[in-house]
């Protein structure tokens, strides 16, 4: 199928409350609106819980008022995005009204400084209802339920709209229909399995055996469900797949693993919670309250449940996938509009690339795993909603492989390779494949489990797969790092909650099992692993709230550490130079180490992460897909983007 490709940005962003793209979706989203891109965020419930706007400190309990409550949180993200693009926190909004799919209305607040446009459209469908506490969730699985939504105080809107499960959905296409993003951000829609003690689930208000709120989890199911049926709907009648990337961010996830933001990007997140909880003394021209007064002032970072943080991805991965065609052109593989594709230079080495070819295979999640066979053939893995269904429906997910036929040639059908857990409930917590080619041409296949552990396949070399294999270890975070060493065995490598897990060939072409080993610094995120000019592998990435990087061996030996200080993963290569480095600065631009020097992208599109390092001929190029959904290369060497 064609895909539509604008090369224009916009980013949308779908919550289920007020604060949650604040919490969760920064500093990825001020970035992209510090660059220009135009921003749009959709909060599907009024956020009006009980109605009760706690002021810290005071001994007067307020009144319940679930309208003004939902109001006075409208005007703290007011507030914070004022700020966020340049304005004062008080600056008038302009305020209207939005007819969406089925005559609903809605509230949407627009507010444009130079090149920044942020609009806020409130859907106000509430959290809970007499019959049920936990409306939202309800609504995903209740074929039969519906939900009128809060007329929020000083509203332009003035009456009541119903959804249910499907008007829903279809208001969330409709909305992607109108603002044709290019980017869309979601909360988690298959969070972690996580026993927390019930004193603690209740108080970080996690829903019963996972690690985030059940708001969240309904929320991104609906985003995703939409997501699919605004593809559905668009090629229907043979038009275009609509030309976008999603990116899902863990929520409540974050308070149970290492903190990944340094000082001053956490500074800079918590900044913007401080305008959004406001203050009732501030006089800001709402008459229902100038913000969620629970969350401003010092509390962002003082709050022990340690949201604010960290930022974490529900599909992290190694970034497109980038290969060299026969005639030297790069190609680039990436999902768009849920499906593969693959871009093409117009022209060896001219980073300019030709429209997608579209490959199939969705509805992917964001990330694909890659191999290279001995021969030259490429493999490509994802993960795909098999099935995305509420009111009782499945929800399954799929691990598929797409085989070329031949090196530089085109494909064949995409193949299932099931899933490592039994049931659908534990098979949506599995993540990202990640993959490496032995020496002896099997390819190893790897994808954390819904234990936190990790699950391997393996491809003999006549092209039939093993079955999954529990590979045993400890608790991980998604993320897996897989590479062969000097002496051709293959290892696996994952951020712990207090050091990095390995996984290692103890012979060629033996299993990957688990080797406990040394006490290595605890993790943040990501680790990356490069091979040495010896042969030996060497371990890169940033320890917990630390903008400095970290190096060692294997062993837990320290290596020379160059100086690269960011936030984020890492991405590292070995060459008989030393370590060629990717990353990201603390303003989030994207930089590379080569050969002792740091060199800093200061132009182009605002980049998405993740971002590949590629090592060709000219040297170290990253590679990437921008704001506009499109790819850009960039070497240290030139400045073009």
């Amino acid at each position: 199928m064609s895909i539509t490709s604008s090369r224009r940005a916009q980013l949308l962003q779908i919550m289920a409350h007020p604060d949650d793209d604040l919490y969760f979706m920064n500093p990825d989203c001020q970035r992209m609106v510090d660059a220009g891109v135009p921003l749009v965020c959709v909060y599907v419930s009024a956020g009006e819980h009980n109605g009760k706007n706690h002021v810290p400190g005071s001994r007067t309990e307020p009144v319940a008022d679930r309208a003004a409550y939902s109001s006075a949180r409208h005007q703290g993200l007011r507030q914070a995005y004022a700020e966020m693009i340049g304005l004062d926190k008080f600056t008038p909004w302009q305020k209207g009204v939005a007819t969406l799919r089925g005559g609903r209305e809605a509230e949407i607040d627009t507010l444009t400084h130079g090149p920044r446009r942020v609009e806020l459209v409130f859907l106000n469908l509430p959290m809970h209802t007499p019959r049920r506490w936990m409306a939202l969730p309800a609504l995903w699985q209740d074929r039969a339920l519906g939900l009128r939504t809060v007329v929020a105080t000083d509203s332009p809107v003035r009456r009541a709209c119903d959804y249910d499960y499907d008007g829903l959905v279809d208001v969330l296409v409709g909305l992607m229909e109108r603002y044709r993003p290019t980017v869309v951000h979601t909360l988690d829609p298959d969070p972690d399995i996580q026993h927390s003690d019930e004193a603690t689930r209740k108080k970080d208000s996690e829903q019963p055996g996972y690690s985030d709120h059940a708001d969240h989890t309904a929320v991104a199911s609906f985003s995703w469900a939409a997501m699919v049926r605004w593809v559905a709907e668009a090629t229907g009648d043979g038009g275009s797949v609509p030309g976008f990337v999603a990116t899902s961010f863990r929520g409540y996830y974050n308070r149970h693993w290492p903190k990944n933001l340094p000082e001053p990007v956490l500074r800079e997140k918590a900044a913007h919670l401080v305008p959004y909880g406001g203050d009732p003394s501030w006089q800001c021209g709402n008459s229902a309250g100038c913000g969620d007064y629970m969350v401003g002032g010092t509390r962002p970072l003082t709050n022990k449940k340690g949201w604010v943080r960290a930022t974490h991805h529900r599909y992290p991965g190694p970034g497109p996938v980038v290969a060299t065609a026969p005639d030297g052109r790069l190609r680039v593989y990436g999902v768009l509009g849920l499906r593969a594709v693959c871009w093409q230079e117009t022209e060896p080495g001219s980073g300019q690339w030709g429209d997608p070819t579209d490959l199939g295979g969705g509805p992917l999640a964001p990330e694909l795993g890659a191999a290279t066979l001995l021969d030259g053939r490429q493999l490509l893995f994802g993960l795909r909603f098999a099935a995305l269904g509420g009111h009782g429906g499945a929800n399954e997910r799929e691990v598929v492989v797409l085989e070329q036929r031949a090196p530089g040639g085109p494909f064949l059908a995409w193949a299932g390779l099931g899933n490592p857990e039994r049931g659908d409930d534990r098979g949506r917590r599995v993540g990202v494949p990640v993959a490496v080619t032995a020496p002896d041409g099997r390819v190893h296949l790897f994808v954390r489990n819904a234990d936190k552990g990790v699950s391997t396949r393996v491809r003999e070399v006549d092209g039939t797969w093993s079955r999954w294999r529990d590979a045993g270890g400890a608790e991980v975070q998604d993320g897996l790092s897989a590479a062969v060493d000097g002496r051709g065995l293959v290892h696996l490598f994952a951020a712990g909650r207090d050091t990095v897990h390995h996984w290692a060939q103890d012979a060629a072409g033996g299993p990957v099992g688990f080797r406990p080993g040394a006490a290595l610094p605890v993790p943040g995120g990501p680790v990356d692993v490069a091979v040495t000019p010896s042969g030996d592998l060497a371990l890169y990435y940033r320890q917990p709230a630390r903008q400095e990087l970290t190096a060692v061996r294997v062993d837990g030996g320290r290596l020379p550490v160059p100086r690269f200080d960011g936030y984020g993963a890492v991405t590292a290569a070995g060459t008989p130079r030393g370590p060629v480095l990717l990353g990201r600065d603390l303003r989030g631009r994207v930089q590379l180490h080569v050969g002792g020097r740091v060199a800093v992208r200061a132009r182009g599109v605002a980049a998405l992460e993740p971002v590949t390092l590629h090592l060709g001929p000219k040297g170290a190029t990253a590679v990437g897909v921008g704001a506009d959904a499109y790819p850009w290369s960039w070497s240290s060497h030139t400045d073009s983007a």
